[in-house]
């Protein structure tokens, strides 16, 4: 994966007005404070997200606190109980694991602090989460499947998946695209798509580049690779061009983040489904906006992704 930090704005903790929720509680007029932890600054996606939220709460006159949980369970976990020790009004939360994260999810509840998450939830059924907003991170899974297909013209062959289990929006991924795979074999008995390995890619670059190295080793006709992000993808790119096989071995990455679009336009990786990272921010805050004037978000909202090939790319005016 790349090196990404949050520029200094973003990282700075902001003033806290007065001595936390207490004062907030005694006055009705006190800025309202958010506190936002996400997995991680390395990944650009995150970065994106935080800084949408953040302009969203100064749009709404709050105040933010953004931390990177650095892919870190117990360090996030950390940095909630400071946001509960502060009396920070809400937390907005991407976890860095799915399932660790529940018991500092339930310390927020104990504390009165309503809990909002982005892109990837909490699987933990005693934690309280007040809204979940995140890409219909299934559907986007089948798009990718159906790229694949499309990317291998219909043949079979043989497969890598490069996985992150510890995220709950990468195990729909490659549940969705699993589905599409294993309904095209049923339909094509003489052209299947066979997964040789499905790897941990740890949604970083270098891990993901390791593991595709190792499968290719093994298997010199490997036609193709789904990652479930772009940094992931980049990695198996690096490992695919390493062994020579560029022209033989299609990847399919998820996201849509810049350093994926350009890959796809430079023809490295054949498609993306893309995701919204801005509109999860700022959405997720707005959720928060009801919510503080006593109405009741829904409780899980996704976003469709959108499925993005070189096409896009060419006529893409950001890469201009």
């Amino acid at each position: 994966m790349f090196r990404f930090t949050l520029v200094a704005s973003t990282l700075v903790a902001m003033t806290l007005v007065g001595c936390g929720k207490s004062d907030s509680a005694k006055d009705g007029d006190a800025q309202k404070v958010i506190g936002i932890t996400i997995m991680t600054a390395k990944n650009p996606f995150f970065v994106q997200l935080a800084d949408a939220a953040k302009a969203e709460a100064e749009k709404n006159g709050f105040k933010a606190i953004i931390r990177d949980g650095a892919n870190d369970a117990d360090k996030q976990a950390s940095q909630i109980q400071d946001f509960i020790e502060q009396g920070v009004d809400a937390i907005l939360l991407t976890p860095c694991n799915a399932q660790l994260a529940g018991a500092a999810v339930r310390e927020a509840n104990r504390a009165g602090i309503p809990v909002f998450t982005a892109d990837t939830g909490v699987i933990d059924e005693k934690a309280e989460i007040v809204c979940h907003i995140a890409t219909d991170n299934y559907a986007g899974g089948k798009q990718a499947g159906a790229a694949m297909i499309e990317a291998l013209g219909g043949k079979g062959g043989k497969i890598l998946v490069l996985d992150y289990k510890v995220a709950q929006s990468c195990l729909q991924r490659v549940k969705g695209f699993k589905e599409v795979v294993d309904a095209h074999n049923t339909k094509n008995p003489s052209s299947q798509i066979v997964i040789v390995a499905e790897l941990p890619g740890e949604a970083s670059r270098d891990p993901s580049s390791k593991a595709a190295a190792d499968v290719l080793e093994k298997n010199k006709d490997l036609v193709g690779v789904f990652a479930i992000n772009d940094p992931s993808a980049l990695g198996a790119v690096a490992a695919i061009e390493a062994a020579g096989l560029q022209k033989q071995v299609k990847v399919i990455g998820f996201d849509g983040q810049r350093i994926g679009k350009e890959a796809i336009k430079e023809g490295k990786i054949y498609a993306d489904p893309i995701q919204f990272p801005e509109q999860m921010g700022r959405m997720s805050v707005q959720k928060m906006v009801e919510f503080f004037e006593g109405k009741r978000p829904e409780k899980q909202i996704l976003i469709p992704t959108a499925l993005y090939r070189k096409a896009d790319a060419d006529k893409d005016p950001e890469l201009k």
